[in-house]
């Protein structure tokens, strides 16, 4: 059975696994009822731990632009070496850029 991929590490999504929905654009920057796409809980947390919600919504709004991000290029990296069920805490919040 084919299971959905995860945008960010490219892992597959079992449907055991924490997930959860991300908006490419978030609802409060008028995201609501934008596109949205499917990803594991930790990388979805990873995201909102990196980056603002202005920062997603007018540069960040798309998986490569995502991907293009060297926190999240590196995490990505770091991630899909885990199977896709793997938690762990995100390390620090936001830093400064």
């Amino acid at each position: 059975m084919d299971h959905p991929q995860c945008p960010l590490c490219h892992r597959p999504i079992p449907p055991d696994v924490p997930q959860s929905q991300h908006h490419l654009i978030p609802k409060l920057k008028g995201g609501k009822g934008g596109p949205v796409v499917l990803m594991h809980h930790i990388c979805h947390r990873e995201i909102h731990a990196t980056l603002t919600e202005a920062e997603l919504a007018q540069t960040y709004n798309t998986p490569e632009a995502l991907l293009g991000h060297p926190r999240l290029a590196k995490f990505a990296r770091w991630v899909a070496k885990r199977p896709p069920g793997f938690l762990s805490k995100v390390p620090g919040g936001r830093r400064e850029r």
